[in-house]
């Protein structure tokens, strides 16, 4: 047997106001996305924003059902959306902003978990990463430079 160590690195910003103009202005319409997203149930509304390599920016916001599993993440709306209208197009950002009517989000929230795997599949297809931000509605952001680094050992098509 042999131990092995993963690790994964990342940046913390304090607030939205550290970041690059590109990066400020791809949050910013995260957080529009997110203002519009239909949450009546969790009262938890997520944004996310994707920049592709033409410079469309693609949007995308959390979709509630009162059938609970019937609903989906804004971050697979708008990867879904963007190799929809772009079929083919590098993804190279995406940004992510969530709040909640209920309470206060004041720390960074990232994909969850089956978002993890199927913007991973949009990743590895382009053999490019794809930087990650995300915030909650106040506070720091975090900036990771492929999502990947947020899914290790992940599973793709190589498996089957």
């Amino acid at each position: 047997m042999k131990e092995i160590e993963i690790t994964t690195s990342a940046l913390l910003y304090n607030d939205i106001s550290e970041l690059s103009l590109d990066d400020k202005m791809l949050m910013h319409k995260a957080i529009e996305a997110r203002k519009t997203a239909y949450a009546p149930y969790s009262k938890f509304s997520v944004g996310a924003a994707l920049l592709l390599e033409n410079n469309q920016v693609v949007l995308g916001n959390n979709q509630e059902n009162a059938a609970y599993p019937s609903g989906m993440c804004a971050e697979r709306v708008a990867i879904w959306k963007a190799g929809s209208d772009f079929p083919g197009v590098k993804i190279k950002k995406l940004a992510i902003s969530a709040s909640s009517s209920i309470s206060r989000v004041d720390k960074p929230i990232g994909p969850c978990g089956a978002c993890r795997q199927t913007l991973s599949e949009y990743e590895i297809n382009q053999k490019e990463p794809m930087s990650v931000l995300f915030m909650g509605e106040f506070g720091e952001v975090v900036k990771t430079i492929s999502l990947l680094s947020l899914l290790p050992f992940s599973f793709d098509s190589s498996y089957l």
